[in-house]
């Protein structure tokens, strides 16, 4: 199986792993003070939302190599359910 077979399971799994991360680094950085707290329970979720939005533009410019592969593999799955729903249609069209 070559590689873009599973272009996006990989693109998937590398951008959670990266937003694990961020969310790792906002974890010990709120730990050590040095980014505020929230109060009371919304603790966990500021950090989840601060984690998202230090995640989005690193996924963006760290994994454009992995994005494309995984459009390349859903253009081609698209191209080839089009070619077979025209082909279909093509053979209804022979029958009339």
């Amino acid at each position: 199986m070559s590689s873009h077979n599973f272009a996006t399971l990989r693109y998937t799994a590398l951008r959670i792993g990266l937003f694990v991360a961020s969310f790792a680094v906002v974890w010990v950085l709120a730990y050590f003070h040095v980014i505020p707290l929230a109060i009371g329970a919304s603790n966990t979720v500021w950090m989840l939302l601060l984690a998202i939005v230090i995640s989005a533009p690193l996924s963006f410019v760290l994994l454009r190599k992995q994005r494309d592969a995984m459009s390349e593999q859903i253009v081609a799955k698209v191209d080839r359910q089009r070619d077979r729903l025209m082909a279909n249609a093509g053979q209804e069209d022979g029958l009339k």
